[in-house]
């Protein structure tokens, strides 16, 4: 009974100390600890500073190209689509109602200012001016013999004014009978081209019926619209480029820019006028006209260097003189086969041209200056960053 008491206490002795051993946590610590400790024990100062985390290396500068503004004096130019018209288009209609006698016209005849071009049936005409023309040679014969007798004192005065009154009507019948006999013929308005003729000889006209389309086709007008903010930029006089569907390029002046736009589009209608002796240039081509407006300081370079702000403004990104980047607005006055020419650019700027897209406005880059035969080069490649 006593042996059996002993392991029954024995047993209950290591339970309990168990149970504290677990309690405790320090199980978990077994061995480690022991290390730590002589571990801490060994070391020193300079070792504990030897187990801080250091701190990360700064990241390197990134790289860009830059150069330095080269102004040029740049024709600014405008081009707009337009259309070839002629100088003076008019269709012509003759004045009285008769039969066709003389067709002196035909499409394509080249025509002077005040050249008969149709003549009508005038045999009636012809017979009343024949009339007229004898009515005024008799009252004039009558007027003189009656003032003679008035001065002889064998006549009265009235009676010498009443002589003199149908001398004048006489007159005026004799004008209105070639008056009518003139409507009969249709003159040329001004010197041009018959384009058109609609009637033949022989047939009946009404009267204000259109006979024949002319067309003064020297000068040519080539005729477009400019928007509201280039009509600054124009004047009447400067010159100006028309490259004509057909392949051929001629020079023009403009000669009229409207004063009131146009109500659907708000858009300024232009002519240009350009010489055309031969009438080689017909109206109604299609037409790209190019106005040299006037001339600006600007910049020319690779399309590749503009680039947008956050905001979607059009611009360049430069550098301050402490390296750091910022973005400056420009105004893109013209496009050419080599680049863009550019305005607002600042005299002093150094230009970000390899390496812009990649660097934000604030940031601290480093700058390689380039030569105008590198810029050269850039036109045609990706922009990136300079290696």
């Amino acid at each position: 009974m006593a042996k059996f008491k002993f392991h029954t206490l024995a047993a209950i002795a290591v339970l309990i100390v168990s149970a504290i051993w677990v309690g405790t946590g320090q199980f978990s610590s077994v061995g480690s600890a022991i290390g730590k400790t002589e571990s801490a024990t060994e070391t020193n100062a300079p070792t504990a500073k030897s187990t801080a985390v250091a701190p990360a290396a700064a990241a390197p500068l990134r790289t860009v190209a830059v150069i330095k503004p080269t102004f040029i004096d740049h024709d600014r130019t405008i081009r707009i689509s337009g259309i070839t018209q002629a100088d003076k288009r008019v269709t012509l209609a003759t004045r009285a109602a008769g039969i066709i006698g003389v067709l002196a016209m035909h499409q394509g005849d080249q025509v002077r200012q005040d050249g008969v071009l149709l003549r009508l049936d005038a045999e009636e005409k012809q017979a009343m001016l024949k009339t007229a023309k004898a009515v005024l040679e008799q009252r004039q014969t009558e007027s003189d013999s009656t003032e003679l007798l008035v001065k002889r004192g064998s006549a009265p005065k009235q009676q010498a004014d009443t002589a003199l009154s149908a001398l004048m009507t006489a007159r005026s019948q004799l004008e209105q009978a070639q008056a009518e006999l003139n409507r009969l013929e249709l003159k040329a308005p001004f010197s041009g081209t018959i384009d058109r003729v609609d009637v033949e000889q022989g047939s009946y006209v009404q009267a204000g019926a259109p006979v024949a389309l002319l067309l003064q086709l020297d000068p040519i007008v080539a005729r477009g619209e400019v928007s509201e903010r280039d009509l600054a930029h124009l004047a009447v006089g400067i010159s100006a480029e028309i490259h004509l569907i057909s392949g051929e390029t001629v020079a023009g002046t403009v000669r009229h820019i409207s004063r009131e736009a146009s109500a659907l589009t708000r858009t300024f209608p232009v002519e240009v006028a350009i010489p055309n002796p031969k009438g080689s240039i017909p109206a109604g081509m299609t037409a790209e006209l190019t106005l040299k407006a006037e001339t600006l300081q600007a910049v020319e370079l690779p399309r590749s260097v503009v680039t947008l702000s956050a905001e979607g403004e059009l611009g360049i990104r430069i550098l301050k003189p402490d390296d750091t980047v910022a973005f400056i607005p420009v105004n893109v006055i013209d496009d050419t086969p080599t680049g863009l020419v550019l305005g607002g650019v600042p005299a002093d700027a150094r230009i970000i041209v390899a390496g812009q897209d990649l660097v934000a406005t604030g940031d601290k880059v480093k700058a390689v200056e380039i030569d105008a035969a590198t810029i050269g080069k850039l036109a045609t490649q990706t922009t990136g960053s300079v290696q």
